[in-house]
């Protein structure tokens, strides 16, 4: 379904039924002086509360120099993505309001630092909970557990049509881990056990493609780990993906292995791996500048260039990204078209979802809705490039506590892909957002949507 027509769907912006959800400004006001004088907070590392004189506390002048100091955002961006008004902040930073503990949370981890930053001098931030649906049989088969082999390896070339089944499943079904978890295993200890067996033979040809077709199993893997919570495993796929690639001295794979191995840095929290993911993105883009220009080539420098985009976006340089978007990302697509290159779905369309996921992670939702406007993901070959816009639409709508709309795109997606959705921390945030504060007549779908999901 193009965004056009989902936009058509949505219906106008629910209010909030006075007495169903209260809104943290209101409960401010009726806590008044009882919550001003002290704030009571926990340490990071599980200790006991502590009780602070708010004059000691400047947690507004925190606010204002942590927002400034990391990507200078205006505070209706931060408002936004925090789900107060802009109106409250300006209170909060200038002094008059004390917001309430769940608002100072929001507004730590939307500016990037621990919750005791904005109350101390210094704290341990505390880890983001991750869902693991990983299949032991996948992560045993990876370990070298799988079922006994035969001591005939499997061709190169029936082992290249299973890979090549393997991702078209990945990129298509609406039941993707499902199907891949019963695909994986067998798959894994196949293509593994004919790379041993030609190592040593004396068949060039058949080694290097073996390791061609390794490299592109483990791109997968590195995709379905990273989506299934194992992030330590879809390091050591990605990592196993470079070296194949390497031993097949295919310069094509050996940068598609370095995209890989640049989202897997993307997944990580810590601001050093996501630096890095930039790293990673522009040496492989200067490496594969020395090989002969092909739209192949060009196609996977233009994924590269997008990885280098989010990492300037996850670190709130957002006129950085932009700039790189435009300069470099842009000129890549309009040059090699639509396309699906080593399977990263690099083109016009995915490059303008990009320049919506970059106004949506500033905050910037009207701007991410008109960019949206103009995306069709009909053109897109990947089920789950479709998935993370319509995901990342219904985040710019809930910026704008457009809750009616939110619900339309979330129930969308349990369409297009119900298996992404169970497994997105995103999505699970908006549903029990909307849980709290959505309007009676849509309570029952949302609690419905949240019971098909597990989430209750």
């Amino acid at each position: 379904m193009s965004h056009k027509t989902s936009r058509a769907m949505t219906p106008p912006q629910l209010p909030i039924i006075p007495g169903h959800c209260v809104s943290h400004e209101r409960a401010d006001s009726a806590r008044g002086a009882a919550l001003r004088p002290t704030l009571t907070v926990r340490d990071a590392s599980g200790g006991g509360g502590g009780t602070v004189t708010s004059p000691r506390l400047p947690v507004g002048q925190k606010v204002k120099h942590y927002r400034r100091k990391n990507g200078n955002r205006t505070q209706a961006a931060i408002a936004g993505l925090c789900g107060i008004t802009e109106r409250y902040l300006q209170q909060i930073e200038a002094g008059q309001k004390v917001p309430s503990a769940e608002v100072l949370a929001r507004l730590a981890a939307e500016l990037g630092v621990p919750l005791a930053a904005l109350l101390t001098e210094d704290s341990a931030e505390e880890p983001a909970a991750t869902v693991v649906t990983a299949a032991p049989e996948v992560a045993r088969a990876l370990m070298g557990y799988g079922p006994p082999l035969s001591p005939a390896p499997v061709s190169p070339a029936q082992l290249r049509e299973r890979v090549e089944l393997a991702w078209g499943i990945w990129q298509s079904s609406k039941d993707r881990f499902t199907e891949a978890a019963a695909l994986l295993p067998d798959l894994i200890g196949d293509v593994e056990h004919a790379v041993r067996a030609h190592r040593s033979g004396t068949d060039a040809v058949a080694r290097r493609e073996i390791l061609r077709v390794a490299a592109d199993l483990y791109g997968l893997l590195r995709s379905y780990c990273r989506r299934a919570g194992r992030l330590d495993l879809s390091l050591m796929v990605a990592d196993r993906a470079i070296r194949a690639a390497e031993d097949a001295d295919d310069p094509l794979r050996i940068a598609a292995a370095q995209w890989n191995l640049g989202h897997v840095l993307l997944s990580h929290a810590e601001p050093d791996a996501v630096e890095e993911a930039k790293e990673v993105a522009v040496q492989a883009i200067d490496q594969l500048s020395r090989a002969p220009a092909t739209a192949e080539t060009q196609a996977v420098k233009g994924a590269l260039e997008l990885v280098a985009v989010v990492s300037d976006a996850r670190r709130r340089r957002w006129w950085a990204a932009r700039e790189r978007l435009d300069q470099r990302a842009v000129p890549l697509a309009a040059q090699v078209g639509e396309g699906n290159v080593q399977w990263t779905v690099f083109g016009p369309s995915n490059v303008s979802m990009h320049a919506m996921s970059i106004e949506m992670l500033a905050g910037e939702a009207a701007e991410g809705l008109r960019v949206a406007d103009k995306i069709d993901t009909t053109v897109l070959p990947s089920r789950e490039r479709q998935f993370t816009f319509g995901l990342e639409l219904a985040r710019c709508y809930d910026l704008r506590r457009e809750d009616a709309a939110v619900l339309v795109h979330l129930l969308h997606l349990e369409e297009v892909a119900p298996e992404d959705l169970a497994r997105s921390p995103l999505a699970r945030d908006m549903i029990f957002g909307l849980r709290k504060r959505v309007r009676s007549t849509f309570c029952r779908q949302v609690d419905d949507l949240a019971g098909r999901l597990q989430l209750l």
